[in-house]
């Protein structure tokens, strides 16, 4: 009878420990972490639970030394075994451990973003990739950008114009080519929808032509009314054959040597960008277009105009004859300010005589 007592007494003490335990346990698992306000944590590659938990353990986030104990024998208990992803995770003080595990298994990391910004270089795009802290740098500082689309894999392309201006999210520690290869991809498929519903009798041999030309119309205007129209005078141009004499392709061309202002020598110095000395298109884009101003370019205006000149409020004043335009000229630039570089108006080839579409020094860049 004494055994009996005994061991009954025991069973109902292992019992209460037990009942305790699970208690306990549950009070620990469900209790909110410590964590002052947002905090980030980093899950290497390869780590383990245990890690991770020690790790919290130091930073002080657990409800307690023994919660880490209870958590393990969840895991056990439910057979998650090590099913916690690599990456970068959020955590704050309404969360419980349960919460932590689930996330770390979900693999919910943090979104870093990175905007792209139209009318960008592509040495302004690679330049804000590099500067940016969450992305793992793994070209080298001095990489030509030939070696960085090859690097992509579209060796033997210009790297300019070629990546879709937008913001992109990525986790952190996304490498700098993983992000350049979304961004290239963007564009190949938006240029490509576009050029598929593009309007008829377009003076473009190629979706790249298209593409330079949506590069112009981007530096020369942000007004989303205006694109299809500055796109109409260029495209009317060009069927024309007619120079497309616009700055933005110059200032492209001078690059660093670009000190804000355009001037006569500027104009009349023959380069490969130099839109008024050579005819057509330039050989590559000039800018990072967005796809309105791709769009543009695909569905130009079908009107008259030939000339354009700003209004010095970011709008410009269109004109369909050499005469309106010089009347504009005089109306919109020369009172405010009176030309220094006096730029010839009339292109020196007999009888074409087209104005400079556009009558503005525009930055390169935003």
């Amino acid at each position: 009878m004494r055994l009996f007592r005994f061991l009954g007494r025991l069973l109902l003490l292992l019992a209460l420990l037990a009942g305790g335990l699970v208690f306990d346990g549950y009070r620990q698992l469900h209790e909110p972490l410590r964590v002052d306000g947002w905090q980030t944590i980093e899950i290497a590659q390869g780590e383990t639970l245990a890690g991770v938990l020690a790790d919290m353990q130091t930073r002080q986030w657990l409800p307690s030394a023994r919660a880490a104990f209870y958590l393990r024998l969840y895991v056990r208990w439910r057979a998650l075994g090590a099913r916690i992803r690599t990456g970068e995770y959020g955590l704050d003080q309404n969360q419980t451990l349960l919460d932590a595990l689930e996330l770390f298994m979900s693999g919910r990391t943090i979104v870093h973003e990175l905007r792209i910004v139209e009318g960008w270089t592509f040495a302004q795009a690679l330049q804000a990739i590099r500067a940016n802290d969450m992305i793992r740098q793994t070209l080298a500082a001095d990489a030509t950008a030939d070696a960085i689309m090859a690097a992509i894999g579209a060796p033997g392309i210009a790297a300019e114009g070629r990546f879709f201006p937008d913001t992109y999210r990525f986790p952190k520690n996304s490498t700098d080519v993983a992000l350049l290869r979304q961004a290239y991809a963007a564009m190949q498929k938006t240029l490509a929808a576009e050029w598929e519903q593009r309007a008829p009798d377009l003076p473009y041999a190629s979706p790249d032509d298209a593409l330079i030309m949506a590069s112009i119309v981007e530096k020369e205007t942000g007004v989303p009314a205006e694109r299809a129209q500055i796109a109409g005078v260029f495209v009317r141009r060009l069927q024309l054959g007619m120079r497309l004499q616009t700055d933005p392709t110059i200032i492209y061309g001078l690059g660093s040597a670009f000190d804000g202002n355009l001037r006569r020598l500027d104009l009349t110095t023959d380069g490969p960008y130099n839109s008024y000395t050579r005819a057509g298109l330039p050989p590559t884009p000039i800018a990072l277009p967005g796809r309105a101003a791709i769009h543009a370019a695909l569905h130009p205006d079908d009107g008259k105009a030939l000339f354009f000149v700003s209004r010095r409020d970011g709008t410009h004043q269109f004109s369909e004859t050499l005469e309106q335009h010089d009347a504009a000229v005089r109306q919109y630039q020369l009172p405010a300010q009176p030309r220094q570089d006096a730029r010839p108006d009339v292109n020196p080839e007999a009888n074409s005589k087209p104005a400079s579409p556009s009558r503005k020094k525009k930055q390169q860049g935003p």
